[in-house]
């Protein structure tokens, strides 16, 4: 099956704009179809990306999983594990990497927990 050329009927009502008029149209169009993705990244995350948070912070691979699987587990993901350890460092006034090793152990978590679920409000 051949298709047919139809590019100059498609492009009929692109004929009278100028250089910078497609150039606009073009960003235009594209932020359009990219808009729901961004506002769908703002608004959700995932285990993958926390972890690849965790990393960044400075804490090992063997650290991020029980990180991960505890934000997880008391449904913090969503706040960002990288500003639950900083808001758990804050609580307990200590270095983040410190309150990182505590929350890896499972101790704590009760506390942030409260704590962020309590900044709902």
């Amino acid at each position: 099956m051949k298709r047919e050329d139809d590019f100059e009927i498609r492009k009929e009502h692109l004929k009278g704009l100028t250089e910078e008029q497609l150039y606009d149209r073009f960003w235009n169009l594209t932020e359009e179809i990219v808009k729901p993705i961004v506002d769908l990244a703002y608004t959700h995350t995932s285990p993958s990306i926390e972890r690849s948070v965790v990393l960044r912070m400075g804490f090992s691979s063997l650290q991020a999983k029980p990180l991960i699987d505890y934000g997880t587990k008391y449904n913090l993901l969503g706040k960002g594990i990288g500003n639950v350890i900083l808001t758990y460092a804050k609580l307990k006034n200590m270095d983040y990497l410190k309150a990182g090793e505590e929350l890896c152990g499972g101790i704590g978590w009760d506390i942030v927990s409260e704590k962020m679920k309590g900044s709902d409000k």
